[in-house]
Protein backbone atom coordinates (compact mmCIF):
# COMPACT_ATOMS: atom_id res chain seq x y z
CA UNK A 1 0.00 0.00 0.00
CA UNK A 2 2.78 2.41 0.90
CA UNK A 3 4.54 1.73 -2.37
CA UNK A 4 1.39 2.47 -4.35
CA UNK A 5 0.90 5.78 -2.53
CA UNK A 6 4.44 6.82 -3.30
CA UNK A 7 4.01 5.92 -6.96
CA UNK A 8 0.89 8.11 -7.22
CA UNK A 9 2.66 11.24 -5.97
CA UNK A 10 3.31 13.80 -8.77
CA UNK A 11 6.91 14.16 -9.85
CA UNK A 12 8.81 17.02 -8.30
CA UNK A 13 9.54 19.96 -10.56
CA UNK A 14 12.40 22.35 -10.05
CA UNK A 15 11.21 25.94 -9.53
CA UNK A 16 13.78 28.57 -10.46
CA UNK A 17 14.91 30.69 -7.55
CA UNK A 18 13.33 34.15 -7.47
CA UNK A 19 15.30 36.94 -9.07
CA UNK A 20 15.15 40.03 -6.88
CA UNK A 21 15.47 43.65 -7.87
CA UNK A 22 18.56 44.39 -5.79
CA UNK A 23 19.59 41.93 -3.10
CA UNK A 24 22.43 42.62 -0.66
CA UNK A 25 25.77 41.55 -2.13
CA UNK A 26 27.57 40.15 0.89
CA UNK A 27 30.03 37.33 1.49
CA UNK A 28 33.07 36.22 3.49
CA UNK A 29 34.57 39.72 3.75
CA UNK A 30 31.44 41.04 5.43
CA UNK A 31 31.07 37.95 7.61
CA UNK A 32 34.61 38.32 8.92
CA UNK A 33 34.12 42.03 9.62
CA UNK A 34 30.92 41.59 11.63
CA UNK A 35 32.34 38.61 13.54
CA UNK A 36 35.45 40.62 14.38
CA UNK A 37 33.30 43.48 15.69
CA UNK A 38 31.30 41.04 17.83
CA UNK A 39 34.43 39.49 19.29
CA UNK A 40 35.89 42.92 20.03
CA UNK A 41 33.11 43.55 22.53
CA UNK A 42 31.91 46.72 20.80
CA UNK A 43 28.29 45.67 20.44
CA UNK A 44 26.88 48.93 21.85
CA UNK A 45 25.80 51.63 19.36
CA UNK A 46 29.07 53.57 19.28
CA UNK A 47 32.50 52.10 18.77
CA UNK A 48 35.69 52.06 16.69
CA UNK A 49 34.05 50.58 13.60
CA UNK A 50 31.52 53.41 13.50
CA UNK A 51 34.27 56.01 13.82
CA UNK A 52 36.32 54.34 11.09
CA UNK A 53 33.31 53.92 8.81
CA UNK A 54 32.44 57.60 9.07
CA UNK A 55 36.03 58.58 8.32
CA UNK A 56 36.27 56.23 5.33
CA UNK A 57 33.03 57.39 3.71
CA UNK A 58 33.92 61.05 4.25
CA UNK A 59 37.29 60.46 2.59
CA UNK A 60 35.67 58.54 -0.26
CA UNK A 61 33.32 61.44 -0.97
CA UNK A 62 35.82 64.21 -0.25
CA UNK A 63 34.12 65.99 2.66
CA UNK A 64 35.35 66.72 6.16
CA UNK A 65 32.59 65.21 8.27
CA UNK A 66 30.24 62.21 8.26
CA UNK A 67 27.69 61.07 10.83
CA UNK A 68 26.42 57.48 10.73
CA UNK A 69 22.68 57.18 11.36
CA UNK A 70 20.02 54.47 11.46
CA UNK A 71 18.61 55.31 8.03
CA UNK A 72 18.73 57.72 5.14
CA UNK A 73 15.37 59.01 6.34
CA UNK A 74 16.86 59.88 9.74
CA UNK A 75 19.71 61.65 7.96
CA UNK A 76 17.23 63.73 5.95
CA UNK A 77 15.24 64.58 9.08
CA UNK A 78 18.25 65.72 11.10
CA UNK A 79 19.82 67.41 8.08
CA UNK A 80 16.71 69.55 7.67
CA UNK A 81 16.69 70.45 11.35
CA UNK A 82 20.40 71.28 11.25
CA UNK A 83 20.04 73.72 8.32
CA UNK A 84 17.29 75.50 10.23
CA UNK A 85 14.03 74.17 8.82
CA UNK A 86 11.12 74.94 11.14
CA UNK A 87 7.33 74.67 11.25
CA UNK A 88 5.82 77.08 8.76
CA UNK A 89 8.72 76.79 6.31
CA UNK A 90 8.38 75.48 2.77
CA UNK A 91 10.85 72.85 1.54
CA UNK A 92 11.10 72.30 -2.22
CA UNK A 93 11.84 68.84 -3.52
CA UNK A 94 11.41 66.65 -6.58
CA UNK A 95 8.07 64.96 -7.06
CA UNK A 96 9.79 61.84 -8.45
CA UNK A 97 11.22 60.24 -5.33
CA UNK A 98 10.54 57.73 -2.59
CA UNK A 99 8.15 58.87 0.17
CA UNK A 100 10.98 59.16 2.71
CA UNK A 101 12.12 62.45 1.14
CA UNK A 102 8.73 64.08 1.61
CA UNK A 103 8.07 62.39 4.96
CA UNK A 104 11.23 63.88 6.45
CA UNK A 105 10.02 67.34 5.48
CA UNK A 106 6.74 66.76 7.31
CA UNK A 107 8.59 65.48 10.40
CA UNK A 108 10.02 68.99 10.88
CA UNK A 109 6.64 70.71 10.67
CA UNK A 110 7.50 72.24 7.29
CA UNK A 111 5.42 71.70 4.15
CA UNK A 112 6.70 70.11 0.93
CA UNK A 113 6.44 71.81 -2.44
CA UNK A 114 6.91 69.38 -5.33
CA UNK A 115 8.52 70.30 -8.63
CA UNK A 116 8.59 68.19 -11.75
CA UNK A 117 11.64 66.65 -13.36
CA UNK A 118 13.81 66.67 -16.43
CA UNK A 119 12.31 63.83 -18.50
CA UNK A 120 15.78 62.72 -19.61
CA UNK A 121 17.10 62.09 -16.11
CA UNK A 122 14.13 62.03 -13.74
CA UNK A 123 15.93 64.58 -11.55
CA UNK A 124 14.70 67.99 -10.42
CA UNK A 125 14.11 70.49 -13.25
CA UNK A 126 16.23 73.55 -12.32
CA UNK A 127 14.05 75.87 -14.41
CA UNK A 128 10.96 74.90 -12.44
CA UNK A 129 12.88 75.25 -9.18
CA UNK A 130 13.75 78.84 -10.04
CA UNK A 131 10.13 79.63 -10.91
CA UNK A 132 8.91 78.26 -7.58
CA UNK A 133 11.54 80.17 -5.62
CA UNK A 134 10.62 83.43 -7.37
CA UNK A 135 6.93 82.84 -6.72
CA UNK A 136 7.41 82.03 -3.04
CA UNK A 137 9.67 85.03 -2.49
CA UNK A 138 7.11 87.31 -4.07
CA UNK A 139 4.45 85.85 -1.78
CA UNK A 140 6.66 86.48 1.26
CA UNK A 141 6.96 82.79 2.19
CA UNK A 142 10.04 81.38 3.89
CA UNK A 143 11.79 78.57 2.02
CA UNK A 144 13.71 76.50 4.54
CA UNK A 145 15.63 74.24 2.16
CA UNK A 146 15.81 72.61 -1.25
CA UNK A 147 16.15 68.81 -1.48
CA UNK A 148 17.29 67.60 -4.92
CA UNK A 149 17.06 63.81 -5.35
CA UNK A 150 19.66 61.71 -7.19
CA UNK A 151 17.32 59.27 -8.89
CA UNK A 152 18.45 55.65 -9.39
CA UNK A 153 22.10 56.60 -8.97
CA UNK A 154 22.30 59.61 -11.33
CA UNK A 155 23.31 62.85 -9.60
CA UNK A 156 21.01 65.83 -10.01
CA UNK A 157 22.16 68.95 -11.87
CA UNK A 158 23.89 70.52 -8.89
CA UNK A 159 25.78 72.94 -11.12
CA UNK A 160 22.50 74.69 -11.89
CA UNK A 161 20.69 73.97 -8.61
CA UNK A 162 23.43 75.31 -6.34
CA UNK A 163 23.70 78.48 -8.42
CA UNK A 164 19.95 79.09 -8.18
CA UNK A 165 19.85 78.25 -4.46
CA UNK A 166 22.76 80.61 -3.81
CA UNK A 167 20.97 83.46 -5.57
CA UNK A 168 17.95 83.03 -3.28
CA UNK A 169 19.97 82.25 -0.16
CA UNK A 170 18.36 78.85 0.42
CA UNK A 171 20.35 75.88 1.77
CA UNK A 172 20.57 72.68 -0.28
CA UNK A 173 20.28 69.27 1.38
CA UNK A 174 21.17 66.68 -1.26
CA UNK A 175 19.18 63.45 -1.15
CA UNK A 176 21.97 61.21 -2.43
CA UNK A 177 20.40 58.12 -0.87
CA UNK A 178 20.73 56.20 -4.13
CA UNK A 179 23.91 57.68 -5.60
CA UNK A 180 26.99 56.66 -3.58
CA UNK A 181 29.77 56.24 -6.14
CA UNK A 182 28.19 58.51 -8.75
CA UNK A 183 29.71 61.82 -9.83
CA UNK A 184 28.59 65.10 -11.39
CA UNK A 185 30.18 67.87 -13.40
CA UNK A 186 33.25 68.27 -15.55
CA UNK A 187 35.54 67.37 -12.65
CA UNK A 188 33.56 64.27 -11.64
CA UNK A 189 32.78 65.59 -8.20
CA UNK A 190 31.40 62.76 -6.03
CA UNK A 191 27.74 62.55 -5.13
CA UNK A 192 27.35 63.27 -1.45
CA UNK A 193 29.64 66.31 -1.59
CA UNK A 194 27.03 68.80 -2.80
CA UNK A 195 24.93 71.28 -0.84
CA UNK A 196 25.30 72.32 2.78
CA UNK A 197 24.91 68.62 3.53
CA UNK A 198 24.02 65.38 1.76
CA UNK A 199 22.64 62.04 2.84
CA UNK A 200 23.27 58.43 1.86
CA UNK A 201 21.14 55.35 2.51
CA UNK A 202 22.65 51.97 3.29
CA UNK A 203 19.37 50.09 3.18
CA UNK A 204 19.51 46.44 2.12
CA UNK A 205 18.73 47.19 -1.52
CA UNK A 206 21.23 50.00 -2.03
CA UNK A 207 24.54 49.97 -3.92
CA UNK A 208 26.18 48.93 -0.62
CA UNK A 209 24.47 48.12 2.63
CA UNK A 210 24.77 48.13 6.39
CA UNK A 211 21.51 46.13 6.57
CA UNK A 212 19.74 49.30 7.66
CA UNK A 213 21.52 52.59 7.98
CA UNK A 214 22.35 55.97 6.53
CA UNK A 215 24.78 58.83 6.80
CA UNK A 216 24.92 62.60 6.70
CA UNK A 217 27.94 64.21 5.04
CA UNK A 218 29.06 67.82 5.18
CA UNK A 219 32.03 70.17 5.23
CA UNK A 220 30.38 72.17 8.02
CA UNK A 221 31.75 71.00 11.35
CA UNK A 222 29.09 72.78 13.39
CA UNK A 223 26.32 71.19 11.31
CA UNK A 224 27.84 67.73 11.74
CA UNK A 225 28.14 68.21 15.48
CA UNK A 226 24.53 69.37 15.68
CA UNK A 227 23.35 66.24 13.85
CA UNK A 228 25.47 63.98 16.04
CA UNK A 229 24.07 65.66 19.16
CA UNK A 230 20.44 65.34 18.04
CA UNK A 231 20.99 61.73 17.00
CA UNK A 232 21.97 60.72 20.54
CA UNK A 233 18.82 62.00 22.28
CA UNK A 234 20.23 65.54 22.56
CA UNK A 235 22.03 64.55 25.73
CA UNK A 236 23.97 67.33 27.41
CA UNK A 237 27.69 66.68 28.10
CA UNK A 238 27.31 66.20 31.85
CA UNK A 239 27.71 63.18 34.13
CA UNK A 240 23.96 62.67 34.57
CA UNK A 241 21.26 62.51 31.92
CA UNK A 242 20.18 66.06 31.13
CA UNK A 243 18.26 67.32 28.11
CA UNK A 244 17.37 70.86 27.13
CA UNK A 245 15.64 69.98 23.85
CA UNK A 246 14.06 67.05 22.04
CA UNK A 247 16.51 64.53 20.57
CA UNK A 248 16.31 61.28 18.62
CA UNK A 249 17.66 57.76 18.91
CA UNK A 250 19.16 57.82 15.42
CA UNK A 251 22.80 56.71 15.82
CA UNK A 252 24.12 53.87 13.62
CA UNK A 253 25.34 50.83 15.55
CA UNK A 254 28.97 49.74 15.64
CA UNK A 255 28.08 46.25 14.32
CA UNK A 256 26.32 47.64 11.26
CA UNK A 257 29.18 50.04 10.69
CA UNK A 258 31.55 47.04 10.59
CA UNK A 259 29.43 45.58 7.81
CA UNK A 260 29.57 48.93 6.02
CA UNK A 261 33.36 49.11 6.26
CA UNK A 262 33.62 45.74 4.56
CA UNK A 263 31.14 46.73 1.87
CA UNK A 264 33.03 49.93 1.18
CA UNK A 265 36.16 47.98 0.27
CA UNK A 266 34.14 46.28 -2.50
CA UNK A 267 32.20 49.33 -3.69
CA UNK A 268 34.02 49.84 -6.99
CA UNK A 269 33.65 46.18 -7.92
CA UNK A 270 29.94 46.25 -7.14
CA UNK A 271 29.43 49.40 -9.20
CA UNK A 272 31.32 47.85 -12.11
CA UNK A 273 29.05 44.81 -11.96
CA UNK A 274 25.91 46.96 -12.03
CA UNK A 275 27.28 48.85 -15.02
CA UNK A 276 27.90 45.57 -16.81
CA UNK A 277 24.33 44.49 -16.09
CA UNK A 278 23.05 47.76 -17.50
CA UNK A 279 24.98 47.07 -20.69
CA UNK A 280 23.00 43.85 -21.12
CA UNK A 281 19.77 45.83 -20.90
CA UNK A 282 21.16 48.54 -23.15
CA UNK A 283 22.00 45.95 -25.81
CA UNK A 284 18.48 44.52 -25.51
CA UNK A 285 16.98 47.98 -26.02
CA UNK A 286 19.18 48.54 -29.08
CA UNK A 287 17.54 45.53 -30.70
CA UNK A 288 14.01 46.32 -29.51
CA UNK A 289 12.33 49.31 -31.19
CA UNK A 290 10.37 51.60 -28.92
CA UNK A 291 12.49 51.01 -25.83
CA UNK A 292 15.29 52.94 -24.17
CA UNK A 293 17.32 52.96 -20.98
CA UNK A 294 15.96 55.54 -18.57
CA UNK A 295 18.54 58.18 -17.77
CA UNK A 296 20.21 58.67 -21.12
CA UNK A 297 23.01 57.12 -23.11
CA UNK A 298 25.99 57.57 -20.79
CA UNK A 299 26.76 55.63 -17.61
CA UNK A 300 30.22 56.97 -16.77
CA UNK A 301 28.98 59.25 -13.98
CA UNK A 302 26.15 57.00 -12.72
CA UNK A 303 26.53 54.26 -10.17
CA UNK A 304 23.82 52.31 -12.08
CA UNK A 305 22.07 51.40 -8.84
CA UNK A 306 18.87 50.45 -10.65
CA UNK A 307 18.24 50.16 -14.37
CA UNK A 308 14.83 51.06 -15.75
CA UNK A 309 13.52 50.71 -19.30
CA UNK A 310 11.07 53.16 -20.87
CA UNK A 311 8.49 51.74 -23.30
CA UNK A 312 7.10 53.96 -26.04
CA UNK A 313 3.30 53.48 -25.82
CA UNK A 314 2.97 54.14 -29.56
CA UNK A 315 5.07 51.03 -30.22
CA UNK A 316 4.17 48.98 -27.14
CA UNK A 317 0.46 49.45 -26.30
CA UNK A 318 0.56 47.29 -23.16
CA UNK A 319 0.59 48.79 -19.66
CA UNK A 320 3.88 48.42 -17.80
CA UNK A 321 1.89 46.96 -14.90
CA UNK A 322 0.97 44.04 -17.19
CA UNK A 323 4.63 43.39 -17.91
CA UNK A 324 5.45 43.62 -14.20
CA UNK A 325 2.81 40.99 -13.38
CA UNK A 326 4.06 38.71 -16.14
CA UNK A 327 7.61 38.95 -14.80
CA UNK A 328 6.38 38.26 -11.26
CA UNK A 329 4.66 35.08 -12.46
CA UNK A 330 8.10 33.91 -13.60
CA UNK A 331 9.65 34.74 -10.23
CA UNK A 332 11.27 37.97 -11.43
CA UNK A 333 10.87 41.06 -9.26
CA UNK A 334 10.39 44.41 -11.00
CA UNK A 335 9.13 47.81 -9.90
CA UNK A 336 7.61 50.74 -11.66
CA UNK A 337 9.49 54.02 -11.50
CA UNK A 338 8.56 55.89 -8.31
CA UNK A 339 4.96 57.05 -8.23
CA UNK A 340 5.29 60.85 -8.06
CA UNK A 341 4.63 62.44 -4.71
CA UNK A 342 2.00 64.79 -6.10
CA UNK A 343 -0.04 61.68 -7.06
CA UNK A 344 0.20 60.13 -3.60
CA UNK A 345 -3.04 60.39 -1.59
CA UNK A 346 -1.20 61.49 1.54
CA UNK A 347 0.20 64.54 -0.30
CA UNK A 348 -2.88 65.38 -2.37
CA UNK A 349 -3.16 68.83 -0.75
CA UNK A 350 0.51 69.77 -1.25
CA UNK A 351 1.50 72.39 -3.76
CA UNK A 352 3.39 71.48 -6.92
CA UNK A 353 4.64 72.86 -10.22
CA UNK A 354 4.26 70.22 -12.90
CA UNK A 355 4.94 69.57 -16.56
CA UNK A 356 3.69 66.00 -16.66
CA UNK A 357 7.21 64.56 -17.02
CA UNK A 358 7.20 62.55 -13.78
CA UNK A 359 3.74 61.15 -14.42
CA UNK A 360 4.81 60.09 -17.91
CA UNK A 361 7.87 58.30 -16.56
CA UNK A 362 5.76 56.52 -13.95
CA UNK A 363 3.39 55.37 -16.68
CA UNK A 364 5.99 54.07 -19.14
CA UNK A 365 8.99 52.92 -17.08
CA UNK A 366 9.83 49.63 -15.40
CA UNK A 367 12.83 48.96 -13.17
CA UNK A 368 14.48 45.58 -13.71
CA UNK A 369 16.75 43.37 -11.57
CA UNK A 370 20.02 45.27 -11.22
CA UNK A 371 21.87 43.96 -8.18
CA UNK A 372 25.58 43.24 -8.29
CA UNK A 373 24.96 39.72 -6.94
CA UNK A 374 23.02 38.70 -10.08
CA UNK A 375 24.55 35.92 -12.15
CA UNK A 376 24.83 35.88 -15.93
CA UNK A 377 22.29 33.07 -16.02
CA UNK A 378 19.79 35.18 -14.07
CA UNK A 379 20.25 38.15 -16.37
CA UNK A 380 19.69 35.97 -19.42
CA UNK A 381 16.53 34.60 -17.82
CA UNK A 382 15.24 38.14 -17.26
CA UNK A 383 15.97 39.06 -20.87
CA UNK A 384 14.28 35.91 -22.14
CA UNK A 385 11.04 36.60 -20.23
CA UNK A 386 11.19 40.25 -21.28
CA UNK A 387 11.61 39.29 -24.93
CA UNK A 388 8.79 36.75 -24.84
CA UNK A 389 6.34 39.21 -23.30
CA UNK A 390 7.20 42.12 -25.58
CA UNK A 391 7.17 39.89 -28.65
CA UNK A 392 3.72 38.60 -27.77
CA UNK A 393 2.19 42.08 -27.20
CA UNK A 394 2.97 43.97 -30.37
Amino acid sequence: MTANLIALQPPRTSVPAPIRLSTPDVGPVEEDAVLSALRSGWVAPAGPDLDAFETSVAQRVGVHHAVGLVSGTAALHLGLLAVGVQPGHVVITSTLTFAATANAIVYTGATPYFVDVDPRTGNMDPGLLERVLASLRQAGERVGAIIPVDLFGKAADYTAIETIAGHYGVPVLADAAESLGATHGERDRPAGSFGQAAVFSFNGNKIMTTSGGGMLLTDDGDLAERVRYLSTQARQPVAHYEHTEIGYNYRLSNLLAALGRAQLTRLETMIARRRAIRQHYRAWCAGTPGTQIFGGSGDDQDNCWLTAILFDPNVHPFQVEELSRAMAQQGIETRRIWKPMHLQPVFRDSRSLLTGAAAQLFGTGLTLPSGSALTEHQIQRVLQVLTEFVGGHR
